[in-house]
């Protein structure tokens, strides 16, 4: 990987750790180390298709799974009793307006 690729990805990392890492709650902070997580190992942007409290689809961005992602969490779950010794919360992510 050449050096801006990899510096672009730790200024996402850390952009995302300056704008909601602050933000209360277990499940807000385990979003927030995923997130920095995916930006580290490169996981593309993808669609996906949400439903409002209205019934109405919506469309947004999020991170996919790059397989460096993939076999990082891989590592992480696996421990003395077999792969999922551990496990890896990919949290909720915060309401911002």
């Amino acid at each position: 990987m050449d050096d801006l690729r990899l510096k672009a990805r730790i200024e996402r990392a850390l952009m995302v750790a300056v704008k909601y890492g602050g933000i209360d709650g277990d499940h807000h902070k385990s979003w927030v180390i995923d997130r920095m997580i995916r930006e580290l190992t490169g996981c593309p942007t993808i669609q996906e298709e949400g439903i409002d409290v209205h019934g109405k689809k919506y469309t947004y961005s999020t991170l996919g799974e790059s397989e460096e992602y993939k076999e990082l969490v891989r590592k992480v779950c696996e421990g003395k009793d077999g792969p999922m010794t551990y496990s890896w919360k990919v949290g909720i992510p915060p309401i911002t307006p």
